[in-house]
């Protein structure tokens, strides 16, 4: 064989490896965004409607809400890579996608406001299972050298999604079954990309016992990244009007600093990912994530007295903050592969929504204690113990080379 036809191969192998399956990665994308419209009109929708029947601020924020789809959510993650070996991945986010639809509109048919914890139970098992899924259907699809930028792709869209939600629901209301018509049928609607796909679902490989659970540990600065993503957008999105109310914003001035925050997490996605492709390793992507978070938020309590200035710090700190999800996934999709990356995925949901429930009660207790300037340490605090861990870790893997 001469040089020229070994050149061809090697070429074409390259190609074939760096070619982005568009069909798979892009009905992934698709299915899960529908869900991402529907949980952005759901989750105010149901707020408005049990504060309308008398039910309490507190049962509404952590009976109802963060606790029991919390609870969901963790018991979910470990059993969906399981579940999707015996079923498939497109069987079981099809069976996902009908379980959450149906539980879904059953928010409007059962009244009784004890019929909605098994509801919530049944959508966020689902909605869990459907992110697992698609997270690692999207990390197969993609292939090393645009790992980052498909994942860019994915929380671009996932974002879009997320703020199309609402802007429904301030059309349509919360008034008769219309609002639950229409979230219940986009989640229906997230089925048909999947059945495009439905013969480029990615293999699972071998079942390896313990796999959830060591992976938790197994890449550390993916999961921690996503820790400590999920406790600042939980905590931070849920306490941050009631930070920039003691600042003296008015509700609708601290509103407006949260939508400079969701369009930094929307316009900064794709160059992130695209960057976090170029990069030798993307823990020190994540680092310098985790610095900037750190000093951003060190910054907030000097910023107070100027909004655009705010608003612009907030833009950009957004955007690199929400770059913690979008480049651990991608730091997670390079180090593993097949069943241990679906079980990775799951791991990673998992690590996800432990920081969703961990988030607001630090940052609510530590408002409690240091007045409204302890919303910016405690987010410091999270930034903090996660450079510490990402140091840590280069070092580590520095000093065994």
């Amino acid at each position: 064989m001469d040089r020229r036809t070994a050149d061809n191969i090697v070429a074409e192998a390259q190609a074939d490896i760096e070619t982005i399956d568009w069909v798979a990665a892009g009905a992934a994308i698709a299915s899960i965004s529908a869900v991402g419209i529907a949980l952005g009109l759901g989750l105010p929708l149901l707020s408005v409607i049990l504060e309308s029947r008398g039910v309490s601020t507190t049962m509404i924020g952590i009976g109802a809400n963060t606790a029991v789809a919390g609870v969901a959510s963790l018991l979910a993650a470990p059993l969906i890579t399981p579940i999707a070996r015996v079923l498939g991945v497109r069987l079981s986010m099809l069976i996902a996608i009908v379980l959450s639809g149906v539980s879904a509109l059953g928010f409007y048919y059962f009244t009784p406001f004890w019929t909605w914890f098994p509801l919530r139970l049944v959508f966020h098992f689902s909605i869990t299972a459907l992110f697992v899924l698609s997270e690692f259907w999207i990390n197969a699809a993609a292939p090393p050298g645009r790992r980052g930028f498909i994942l860019g792709i994915y929380a671009t869209v996932l974002s879009l999604g997320f703020a199309l939600g609402p802007y429904i629901f301030s059309v349509v209301g919360s008034q008769g079954i219309l609002p639950f018509a229409i979230g219940s049928g986009v989640i229906f609607a997230s089925a048909v990309p999947l059945l495009f796909a439905w013969n480029r679902q990615p293999a699972l490989g071998e079942r390896r016992r313990g796999a959830f659970w060591r992976h938790i540990f197994s890449v550390p600065t993916a999961t921690g990244a996503v820790l400590i993503f999920g406790a600042v957008e939980a905590g931070g999105f849920a306490l941050f009007p009631i930070y920039g109310e003691r600042l003296g914003y008015t509700e609708a001035a601290a509103a407006q600093l949260l939508i400079a925050i969701g369009l930094g997490n929307v316009l900064m996605q794709i160059p992130i990912g695209l960057i976090s492709d170029r990069v030798r390793d993307r823990r020190s992507l994540l680092t310098l994530f985790a610095f900037v978070g750190l000093v951003g938020t060190l910054c907030l309590p000097l910023l107070g007295n100027d909004w655009w200035l705010m608003a612009g710090v907030l833009f950009l700190w957004g955007g690199v903050v929400a770059g913690l999800y979008t480049v651990g996934l991608a730091h997670l999709g390079s180090r593993l592969g097949g069943g241990d990356l679906a079980a990775a995925n799951a791991a990673f949901i998992f690590c996800y929504s432990a920081g969703m429930l961990v988030g607001p009660q630090v940052i609510g207790s530590s408002m409690d204690i240091f007045g409204y300037n302890g919303f910016a340490w405690a987010l410091a605090l999270f930034f903090g113990l996660y450079l510490v861990l990402t140091v840590a870790r280069m070092a580590w893997a520095r000093g065994r080379s």
